[in-house]
């Protein structure tokens, strides 16, 4: 017997699920990887009210400063990003900016520094569903740079880069991670390249921002390093400064232009 229908499920059938409807979310998404790193956004946002609880991802939209915003925990691996990203892009998502972690890929990128991407390595398993191998996975060039105004008006340091993406968080061996070091890669996430490359197909605006947990270099595990936790709580001051300028609340940002963005 054939298949009935061209695709068995898509975003739009999980939105369905969940009654998440366009008026619902707000202009910019803010999607950390985390629960715990979603309630310390959530508390940042003015009367939050919850649109989903999905298996283990949950969604609120309020205000922040007068700006409506969406924040949902998006999924710490390719796979479950890929359904919370078809989720928000199928029911016509604005700017996706996805609040992460990563293991740095240069000696002098400490634990609890941030990592802007500025492109993407695809190595996780669901991107070759959406693109072939030619396509160029790229941020949002308005997105990323916003953000990047956002770290100078807050005095924040940014390593500006290229992401290397992988399901294999325990084969980053030696031989790998020097290939992709020589490719350009700065910095190795499990989640950057699906979000990334599945807004592009959507045409969703869509930047990713990193706290450094790692550093696969040197051999440095900074998970319980408190270095770490703050750099989470920057990246969500971070993003939220990003929201400001884009809407204009930003003392000096009127005439803000998206700048062609630099490795």
């Amino acid at each position: 017997m054939p298949m009935k229908k061209e695709i068995h499920m898509t975003g739009r059938d999980l939105a369905g699920m969940v009654q998440l409807r366009p008026q619902d979310m707000g202009k910019y998404i803010i999607i950390p990887g985390t629960p715990d790193r979603l309630e310390a956004l959530v508390k940042r946002i003015q009367a939050p009210l919850k649109n989903f609880s999905f298996m283990e991802h949950t969604m609120y939209t309020g205000e922040y400063e007068g700006i409506k915003i969406t924040a949902m925990n998006g999924g710490m691996f390719a796979a479950n990003t890929a359904m919370t990203t078809e989720i928000v892009c199928s029911v016509q998502a604005e700017n996706l900016i996805r609040l992460g972690s990563c293991g740095a890929l240069k000696e002098d990128i400490k634990v609890g520094d941030l990592i802007l991407a500025t492109g993407s390595i695809r190595g996780e398993g669901v991107t070759p569903y959406y693109v072939d191998d030619k396509f160029q996975t790229l941020p949002d060039a308005t997105l990323t740079s916003a953000l990047e105004k956002a770290a100078e008006k807050l005095g924040i340091k940014l390593h500006k880069g290229t992401v290397w993406s992988t399901d294999a968080l325990l084969r980053e061996t030696r031989e790998l991670v020097e290939e992709k070091v020589e490719a350009g890669a700065i910095a190795v996430d499990m989640v950057s390249s699906a979000l990334l490359t599945i807004a592009q197909t959507y045409n969703v605006k869509a930047a990713s921002i990193l706290a450094v947990s790692d550093n696969v270099m040197t051999g440095e595990m900074g998970f319980t390093n408190p270095a770490y936790y703050i750099a989470q709580t920057t990246m969500i001051n971070l993003a939220l400064e990003a929201v400001k300028i884009l809407e204009g609340k930003h003392e000096g940002s009127s005439s803000f232009l998206a700048e062609p963005v630099k490795e």
